[in-house]
């Protein structure tokens, strides 16, 4: 392959994971970073280094428009992970305004496509994280340049988090947590935005082999650390005094309370993609952080 595609989110868990695929498939890969040292290094939950994987590097910051300036000269297209998971920044203005700057740049330089990571249901959610991600799929989808999204169910990373609370004994669900997902490993996710690259403008909705409830992922979690069950369930009318309390105490914890409630109570399930099982994976993080 001698087409060169540009990797914005290029640090997180599916970026690292998407660098990694399109190197292998011999593609000449533009990283955006923050840190070029930090993306040498291992990444968690298994993903991996980008070191001796990357032709180029950029180091950008989002925040700011002209770091991103011919961020996509010469570059044939664009995948785009980048967005806000744990960091403490605003995701209006990294997974939109940040998203938005990029897209400009891929407009200006003609790239052939720009494929977006998105997630699936945003188009319901009242977090700034949903709202932020649904603005952006929505100015792409009017872009001139060929606009690929991309809305995975759930990453296993994410489903990382019901380890740690079950390692202290607690688990709980919105109500009888019958709710549905079906998570992805990053590395079956950048398998197939790797294989869907020179696709038309459109849109798909993804997911892993493994459909569970949020009760079946609790007593999964459960059965991974060892640990006598404890779930409760929350009933669902407290989910309205828990978002008031969340709004007046800061935007990150309102948005991330808005963000999880939601993510509970809704069906995400994608078509079934890849291969890897999500019980291995969790057992190989419980492992390697005993």
């Amino acid at each position: 392959m001698n087409e060169t595609i540009v990797v914005a989110g290029a640090t997180g868990y599916v970026g690292r994971h998407v660098v990694e695929a399109l190197d292998a498939e011999g593609y000449r890969v533009r990283a955006l970073v923050r840190s070029q040292e930090s993306a040498q290094a291992p990444g968690p939950f298994g993903a991996p280094s980008l070191r001796g994987r990357v032709a180029e590097w950029k180091t950008v910051n989002y925040s700011d428009p002209t770091t991103i300036r011919d961020a996509c000269a010469g570059a044939d297209r664009v995948v785009s992970a980048l967005g806000v998971t744990r960091q403490n920044a605003s995701p209006w203005d990294i997974d939109f305004l940040g998203n938005l700057s990029l897209l400009e740049d891929a407009e200006r330089n003609g790239a052939a496509s720009f494929l977006y990571v998105n997630v699936l249901n945003c188009e319901s959610g009242t977090s700034l994280t949903m709202r932020a991600k649904h603005a952006f799929s929505e100015s792409l989808r009017r872009s001139r340049v060929a606009g690929q999204i991309v809305n995975p169910s759930g990453y296993f990373s994410d489903v990382s988090d019901f380890l740690h609370l079950a390692r202290k004994g607690l688990g709980f669900t919105l109500g009888d947590g019958a709710a549905q997902i079906n998570p992805i490993h990053g590395a079956d996710l950048a398998d197939f935005i790797v294989g869907h690259l020179a696709e038309p403008s459109t849109s798909w909705d993804v997911g892993g082999p493994d459909t569970l409830s949020y009760r079946e992922l609790e007593e999964l979690a459960f059965r991974v650390v060892g640990r006598r069950r404890r779930i409760l369930r929350i009933q669902p009318g407290i989910q309205r005094p828990l978002q008031w309390a969340a709004d007046r105490t800061s935007p990150r914890a309102s948005n991330l309370t808005r963000f999880f409630l939601e993510s509970l109570k809704i069906d995400a399930v994608g078509t079934a993609t890849g291969h890897r099982r999500l019980e291995p994976f969790l057992r190989e993080v419980h492992q390697s952080s005993a």
